[in-house]
C-alpha cells in the first residue's frame, strides 16, 4: 500500500470516532503523503449540551485518539505538530504520521468500527476484577474511573438520570436539538441517530414522531397528558438499573482548557474500544454532568422559569452520588454491562464528503 493510500485507510478507519450526536465535527485536509490538517467546529451556539464546545473538544480527542490506534495498527505513528485553538470554535490540528517499529494496538484497532451505543438495558452480572483493572488501566496517568455498580448505587444513578430526563424533555432548547439530530423511519444514519437506536418501543417512537413535529405538541402532550413519563422511565430509569454498572470518568484536577478536554476525549475513546475488546456494550450518561456545570456556574441556558432550579437539584443529586469535588472533576459518565450489540445505530458519513 502506497503512502497516500494508506493516509486514505487511516482516514476511513478514524471517521468512526465517536462524537456528540453523531454531529462528526471534523473535515480533513490532506497536505501531503504524511501530513493532514483536521478542520474541528463545536456545536456550541445551537445545541444546548455543547457547554462552551466543551463536549465537541471531547469528540476531538476521540477522533485523534482513533487515527492514532489506527496508525499503530498499521505500523505508523501518529504526531500532534500543532493544535491551533486561537479560534476556539472552530480548531485546527496538523497531524503527520511516522514509520514505527511495527504494527501495535491490534485488539483495540479490531473494535473501531465494532464500537458502537446500545440504549437498551444490558445485563446485570457484575464486571469482574479482571475487567474493571482492564478498563482503568488503558486510562492515561491522571485519569481514573470511579464505580457505580452497587444495587443502591445503580437505583440512585437511575434517580439522577429520571430527573435529568425530564429537564431534557421539557425546555425548548433542547427539543430543538432532538427535532434536528434524529432521523426518523431509520435502522442506520450517516450523519444522525435513527429512531431505532433510541432504545424506545415501537409504541413509544410511534408516539414520539407525532408529538416531536412541532414545540406546541411537546408543551401540550408535557401538560396535560404526562408526557414525560414514558420515555423517562423507558430511555432513562429501566436501563439505568439494567447494567453491570454506572462509571464516572475523572481527571486528577478540573479540565480547564479545550486541551484538557481533548485530552480526556482520548482517553474516553482508549476505556470505550477497551469497553468493546471486552464484548462490553456502554451508553454516554452526560447530561447530569452539563445540567450540574450550569447549575454550579450559574449560567442561564434555558427560557424556561424551571430550567434552572432544576438544574440545581440535578447537581445536588449528582454531588450526593459521587462527592462535591469529583463531580466538579468528571469529564465522562456512562453504563456499562454485557448484552447483545446494537442492532440499529448511527454510522458514518462517507470519507469523500469530509474531505476538504
Amino acid at each position: 500500500m502506497t503512502e497516500p493510500d494508506m493516509l486514505d485507510r487511516l482516514l476511513d478507519m478514524a471517521r468512526w470516532a465517536p462524537s456528540g450526536d453523531n454531529t462528526q465535527p471534523w473535515r480533513f485536509e490532506k497536505r501531503g503523503d504524511r501530513q493532514l490538517r483536521v478542520h474541528g467546529f463545536d456545536t456550541r451556539d445551537h445545541c444546548v449540551y455543547d457547554l462552551d464546545g466543551h463536549p465537541s473538544q471531547i469528540s476531538f480527542g476521540t477522533w485523534l485518539e482513533t487515527f492514532s490506534i489506527a496508525a499503530a495498527s498499521k505500523g505508523w505513528r501518529m504526531n500532534i505538530d500543532q493544535m491551533d485553538f486561537s479560534d476556539e470554535p472552530r480548531p485546527r490540528f496538523d497531524i503527520s504520521i511516522h514509520p514505527a517499529d511495527g504494527p501495535s494496538q491490534q485488539e483495540l484497532a479490531a473494535q473501531i468500527e465494532k464500537r458502537s451505543v446500545q440504549r437498551r438495558p444490558l445485563h446485570r452480572t457484575p464486571l469482574t476484577a479482571q475487567e474493571k483493572s482492564a478498563l482503568q488501566s488503558c486510562l492515561p496517568e491522571g485519569m481514573a474511573v470511579h464505580w457505580l455498580d452497587q444495587r443502591f448505587e445503580r437505583l440512585k444513578t437511575a434517580k439522577l438520570l429520571f430527573h435529568s430526563a425530564k429537564l431534557r424533555l421539557t425546555i425548548e432548547e433542547a427539543y430543538e436539538v432532538h427535532r434536528d439530530i434524529i432521523e426518523w423511519h431509520a435502522q442506520f444514519s450517516t450523519d444522525k441517530v435513527p429512531d431505532q437506536a433510541l432504545g424506545a418501543s415501537a409504541g413509544t417512537v410511534l408516539l414520539m414522531r407525532q408529538v416531536m413535529k412541532s414545540w406546541q405538541r411537546v408543551k401540550f402532550f408535557n401538560t396535560f397528558l404526562a408526557g414525560t413519563w414514558a420515555p423517562r422511565i423507558e430511555l432513562d430509569f429501566v436501563p439505568s438499573i439494567g447494567c453491570a454498572a454506572h462509571f464516572v470518568i475523572h481527571a486528577l484536577r478540573p479540565a480547564r482548557d479545550p486541551q484538557d478536554y481533548v485530552e480526556a476525549g482520548r482517553a474516553i475513546q482508549r476505556f470505550w474500544l477497551q469497553a468493546s475488546a471486552l464484548s462490553l456494550q456502554l451508553q454516554p450518561e452526560v447530561t447530569p454532568l452539563v445540567f450540574s456545570r450550569y447549575s454550579r456556574e450559574s449560567r442561564h441556558f434555558s427560557r424556561s422559569a424551571h430550567a434552572m432550579p432544576m438544574a440545581h437539584d440535578i447537581r445536588s443529586r449528582m454531588e450526593r452520588l459521587v462527592g462535591t469535588d469529583l463531580a466538579e472533576r468528571a469529564v465522562f459518565m456512562g453504563r456499562v454491562g454485557h448484552g447483545p450489540a446494537a442492532k440499529a445505530r448511527s454510522i458514518r458519513r462517507p470519507l469523500s464528503s469530509l474531505q476538504v
